[in-house]
Parts: C-alpha cells; structure tokens; sequence
C-alpha cells in the first residue's frame, strides 16, 4: 500500500483530476460527459471561489490523484448556519481497499466541523451500495427528509 496525502485541490492537479472526474461521471455513473471546458470551469470556480465549495484530492507518493471528495456549501435555515454537500467521493477502482475513501471522507468532515459548519449531507446513488456501506461505517444517519429532483 502506497502513502497517501489528502489535501485541497490547486490548478496544477487539473489534468489528473478531469480525468479522474471523467471516470466517475462518464465510467462509475454512466452519465454524458459535460466535457473538458465545463469541468474546468467548475473546479477552478471551487479554487477561485472558496465560499461556494472545495474539492479534495488523494494524491500518493507517485504524485498520482487516487481520488477525490467536493464539498458544495449552502445555508442551514433550521440553525442559521453553513452546511455542506459532499457530493462527490471518488476513488480509482485500482486503489481501492486502502481507506482511501475513509480519508476522504474524515478530511471533509474534519473541515465542515473545524469551520462550525451545521452539517454535511452525503448524496449518492440508490443503486451505490459501496458509497452506501462507506457512510454507514463512517456514522452517517440516513435523513428522514426526502429528495426530489425536477429539470
């Protein structure tokens, strides 16, 4: 098992990390590629824009992205306070099994709670068992509210 950092994306991990977000949307979630300029935009509007989120990445010795979480920001009107989304947590297939994953997840939760953030709300898949098992291990209550989704 390789070391591995867990640490804020910068713009220099841009070319790993749309890769690694090509795999997770386009492979893992067998959705469209929004393609290459609009995942620029996004992660640098994250670097550039820090009160509207961060990402984070896994990066091992080798220098190579192993994965990566990203955290949305919004408001808690309930407490009058920031809450986050993790929305994305992402590993490469070939790394898995090495807590990688379990990194990720500590270092968003370390964040959201070393900033008095309200919350993080976890979303995934209904179908993603793997990221289900992860948020049950990791102490993750499953909401009583439900989602909804219009386009």
């Amino acid at each position: 098992m390789e070391f591995v950092t867990i640490r804020p994306v910068t713009k220099a991990d841009l070319p790993q990390l749309l890769e690694l977000m090509h795999q997770y949307i386009v492979d893992f979630y067998q959705s469209p590629d929004p393609g290459k300029e609009a995942l620029t935009k996004l992660v640098t509007h994250l670097i550039d824009e820090p009160s509207s989120g961060i990402q984070f990445v896994a990066e091992t010795e080798a220098h190579r992205l192993a994965g990566f979480a990203t955290l949305y920001f919004t408001f808690n009107t309930l407490e009058a306070k920031r809450m986050a989304f993790l929305y994305d947590l992402f590993v490469v297939p070939s790394t898995r099994g090495q807590k990688i994953g379990e990194k990720l997840f500590q270092t968003c939760l370390s964040y959201i709670r070393g900033n008095n953030y309200s919350h993080m709300i976890w979303e995934t898949a209904h179908d993603n068992h793997t990221a289900q098992a992860l948020y049950d291990k990791m102490g993750a209550q499953k909401q009583v509210w439900l989602n909804y989704e219009i386009r």
